[in-house]
């Protein structure tokens, strides 16, 4: 379906970390506002730094999907170690934020093994100066998580997003 949120993993079953369920609402997303997510994802193995992950981001142009750049670390880019992004954004040694203390999930690596699951939360986009060649539209991503070359999560997203 076109313009609609949806998702799969990539993965094929081999790798060690599957997403087993995601959903976004509202649909479209709008920027600013409100996003409630619900998640659900199992690791059969630790991820430690570096974390590296891929992204592939295009945008629907009338029936072509265009590939965007990577500008400003927006877009299809290249993430060489996550785990030092994370630590950038949420100092080691504070707490994670909400909803994720409440529900046990790391906001810093490594992550261990194990089942993680993220019940519907909102959060507050807040409105931020995007380009314009990321306002209004649909878009498809995909991100491929690695870690010493051997991959450990591919995840496919497609979405809408409405900028006011």
């Amino acid at each position: 379906q076109v313009g609609g949120f949806a998702w799969e993993d990539c993965g094929d079953g081999k790798d060690p970390v599957v997403l087993k369920s995601l959903s976004v609402a509202p649909d479209p997303i709008s920027i600013p506002g409100s996003l409630r997510v619900s998640a659900a994802v199992s690791s059969s193995k630790a991820m430690a730094s570096p974390l590296k992950a891929v992204l592939v981001v295009e945008k629907a142009l009338g029936d072509l999907w265009i590939q965007l750049p990577c500008i400003d670390q927006l877009g299809s880019c290249t993430y060489n170690d996550v785990c030092t992004i994370l630590d950038d954004l949420i100092p080691p040694g504070t707490t994670c934020p909400e909803p994720l203390l409440t529900y046990g999930i790391p906001c810093h690596c490594p992550f261990k093994a194990g089942s993680y699951s993220l019940p519907a939360s909102d959060f507050d986009l807040p409105d931020v100066e995007l380009p314009a060649w990321m306002t209004n539209g649909n878009y498809r991503v995909r991100a491929v998580a690695s870690s010493g070359g051997q991959e450990l999560a591919c995840v496919k997203l497609a979405f809408s997003l409405q900028s006011q």
